[in-house]
């Protein structure tokens, strides 16, 4: 099968197209990090580069965006320069029916969360198979935490009922180390019946910097399927 006939990444590239459609010109636009977001990426930088919207900046989440960014022509900026996010374009690992996310797959949550919190309007894009009834079916939680806490946020999250496990590297002895240096713990839950509290008492655990519970700051879900071969995109 050729890359241009493959139903899957044509389905992501149609999801990217649309959130970067929504980009209009003159705004300040958070670029977010994985595999759906790249093509959103691109696609405004296809847009900026015909003419057909200007005025473009972006603020990465990650030093994937930045190079993304960088390689599509988007102009960049950083949140010391700027007191405003216009939009902000960002995956996400599961998706409730209340738009509350886990994110933190590419352990870049932190900077995506500064980022999408900070917009007037934040999109996620996602294929279908993202879709869960419930935050923590599938995915664990990831956790950014300073190295010399480790031991112990472990030990706080173990009595608050999750299962951690430190993130290893793939193709790299050791753990994975994020973008400002620190290191991640995957946390399963059996459940997760209260995101909103359980994002807050994570990140009340001294050692903690961020964790990938995202809730009430996503304003529209572009979900990407694949149906009799075909590409489409649906919004929730």
């Amino acid at each position: 099968m050729t890359a241009a006939a493959d139903p899957v990444k044509l389905m992501k590239q149609q999801v990217g197209k649309a959130a970067a459609d929504l980009v209009k010109s003159g705004s300040i636009v958070g670029l977010g990090t994985g595999s759906t977001t790249a093509y959103a990426i691109q696609y405004i930088g296809e847009r900026l580069k015909s003419g057909e919207i200007k005025d473009i900046v972006g603020v990465p989440t990650s030093f994937q965006a930045e190079v993304l960014a960088k390689e599509y022509g988007i102009p960049l900026t950083t949140l010391d320069a700027i007191d405003h996010i216009d939009i902000a374009i960002d995956g996400a690992d599961e998706v409730d029916p209340q738009k509350n996310l886990i994110k933190g797959g590419g352990a870049a949550h932190t900077r995506e969360k500064v980022v999408d919190y900070l917009a007037d309007q934040f999109i996620v894009v996602v294929d279908a198979g993202k879709l869960v009834d419930r935050l923590g079916s599938v995915f664990a939680v990831p956790v950014e935490v300073i190295p010399m806490a480790i031991t112990p946020v472990m030990h706080a999250v173990a009595q608050l009922g999750g299962k951690p496990e430190l993130r290893m590297g793939v193709k790299k002895a050791g753990p994975v180390i994020t973008d400002q240096g620190n290191m991640v713990i995957d946390v399963k839950f059996d459940s997760i019946e209260d995101p909103v509290n359980l994002e807050k008492t994570l990140n009340n655990i001294p050692g903690v910097l961020e964790n990938g519970i995202f809730v009430n700051c996503v304003d529209l879900v572009l979900i990407g399927e694949v149906k009799e071969g075909q590409p489409v995109v649906r919004k929730m």
